[in-house]
């Protein structure tokens, strides 16, 4: 059961990594008013919504505390940041301020992830 849990928390990391590296790249764009929703972004938010679900499972099919109210708020900034992303996704340009929301949000759940015990 390990490996599998920590195949899903590598998975996982690459969502984050997807979504966070698509804002990251864009940082420059976002100054200039030019920012989009790339489609690393969404797949990275839906990477993270099912392998996140998968861990949950697991983690309580093998007996292992699972904090459900950090896993709330987690799923909570999930849900906006992939509303957000799945709403804008088409568009040429996104405002910046629900650019930059994104970004905070995914850099909030990963600290979320690591500093809340």
């Amino acid at each position: 059961m390990d490996v599998l849990i920590h195949l899903f928390v590598g998975l996982h990391i690459i969502g984050i990594a997807a979504l966070l590296g698509g804002f990251l790249s864009q940082m420059k764009a976002m100054g200039q008013g030019a920012a989009s929703f790339g489609p690393a972004m969404l797949h990275g938010a839906l990477t993270m919504l099912v392998t996140g679900v998968i861990l949950v499972g697991l983690n309580q099919a093998d007996d292992q505390p699972v904090d459900n109210i950090k896993i709330g708020v987690k799923l909570a900034l999930l849900i906006v940041i992939l509303g957000l992303v799945y709403v804008k996704r088409d568009e040429e340009k996104v405002d910046k301020g629900l650019f930059g929301l994104v970004g905070l949000l995914t850099t909030a759940n990963v600290f979320i992830a690591v500093l809340w015990t």
